[in-house]
């Protein structure tokens, strides 16, 4: 089977529908497949004409634990017919449990929770700066953080003024100052990044939207201690990494490293509800007074109730082991593939990235593929194209995964 482009055209009437009405309506802020989702169970979601889908993207990671989880939906439900926002002019019974077992998970003093990833990383940049003169004693106005090239944290103002994505960037300036980039995975750039004013490095663990990009072996244990070294905040942002997605709690677990902040989002929503936190201990998180940060909805009952049993579920330890279950299945069937119509294989736990022969196919025209064989995915960066699918997703749907990407790529 060839790579086709998959218009509108070929879709049913009421599927066309839909996407005429979202195209007409709704800002053209992504490029989706044409397909049009109306259930979900597990690792599998159906379209509004009742075709099934294995759901090779699983939100980002923000579906970790399969689409409509039934402990997480009771959860919900219940909470739903009690008590769903007070805002923080109040305290409220369900925040208090979601801080303590957060700050469990991480093994951190404190939580502050948010709403949105980015929301959590703009959080994260604040406390960064606030804690460089208040802690460190970075002069007024001077403070910088040191962000990796490739990066990818959010898409707001000041997160893209320090993005390498054209897309991202193009139109958006004037941009905020205050960041000094560095090559990912490159000890040395780091360190000659950093001056008497830095005040945090920000990181990814894997690269995400990059295509589950990994820094060498060894890059994590290297860059802790030069942060320690040089008295500068650890901040890695876990939003897609983190939460079992890649074999292990936190992607920094694959080599001990426990960062001076967490930032997480996606599945600490469960899937059902935007629910997002950064974690530190208390020299950093006391810099936080009353009034200098906050947010209507962060820490809500409805986030705090679904977010504490995201905790429990991954207390339990199923998830992260299923997660390097499934890597080493994605693996032992990508691997085989590179030089053979792609050119590498990236793959940790239950997220892998592949590079296809740019000769052969775009990215896109493998997702419309695999569509078409009922299999969604997304593609970045040109020939590049990501799978995380539900930790939930059995033996048998990552087996057929592999099968439609050899045959795609083999035109078996």
């Amino acid at each position: 089977m060839t790579a086709t482009d998959l218009s509108t055209s070929t879709t049913s009437e009421r599927t066309a529908a839909h996407i005429a009405t979202t195209e007409r309506y709704a800002a053209h802020n992504y490029h989706p497949l044409p397909v049009v989702l109306a259930e979900g169970h597990g690792a599998w979601v159906v379209d509004v004409d009742g075709k099934r889908y294995l759901d090779c993207l699983a939100g980002y990671s923000a579906l970790n634990f399969g689409h409509s989880n039934e402990r997480l939906v009771a959860v919900a439900r219940e909470q739903l017919g009690r008590l769903t926002l007070t805002s923080r002019a109040f305290f409220n019974d369900k925040l208090s449990g979601f801080a303590e077992a957060l700050a469990r998970l991480t093994g951190k003093d404190m939580i502050l929770p948010m709403n949105s990833g980015a929301e959590a990383v703009e959080t994260a940049i604040k406390v960064s700066r606030k804690w460089g003169y208040e802690v460190k004693g970075v002069p007024a106005g001077q403070a910088s953080i040191v962000t990796m090239e490739g990066n990818f944290h959010g898409r707001t103002t000041t997160i893209v003024s320090f993005s390498d994505d054209d897309v991202a960037t193009s139109g958006y300036a004037p941009f905020t100052t205050g960041f000094r980039s560095a090559a990912y995975g490159d000890i040395d750039s780091i360190a000659a990044a950093i001056d008497e004013t830095t005040v945090a490095v920000l990181f990814e663990p894997i690269q995400g939207e990059g295509g589950v990009v990994m820094p060498p072996e060894g890059f994590l244990r290297d860059l802790r201690a030069l942060c320690t070294e040089r008295n500068v905040l650890m901040v890695a942002d876990e939003i897609q990494s983190g939460l079992a997605r890649s074999g292990r709690t936190f992607a920094c677990d694959h080599e001990d490293v426990v960062p001076d902040i967490y930032i997480m989002g996606k599945a600490l929503g469960g899937g059902i509800y935007p629910v997002s936190a950064i974690a530190a201990d208390r020299e950093v998180m006391d810099v936080i007074t009353p009034g200098s940060h906050g947010s209507t909805f962060g820490g809500n009952p409805l986030a705090a109730a679904i977010g504490t049993e995201v905790v429990a579920m991954l207390e339990e330890g199923t998830f992260q082991a299923r997660s390097a279950e499934i890597g080493v299945q994605l693996e032992a069937g990508f691997g085989p593939l590179v030089g053979k119509g792609l050119t590498a294989v990236r793959v940790r736990g239950a997220w892998a990235g592949i590079d296809i022969d740019p000769t052969l196919m775009t990215g896109r025209q493998m997702s419309e593929a695999l569509m078409a064989r009922g299999i969604l995915a997304k593609d970045t960066h040109g020939s590049t194209v990501r799978f995380a699918p539900p930790l939930v997703a059995s033996d048998e749907d990552v087996a057929g995964l592999v099968e439609a990407v050899t045959e795609i790529i083999t035109g078996a």
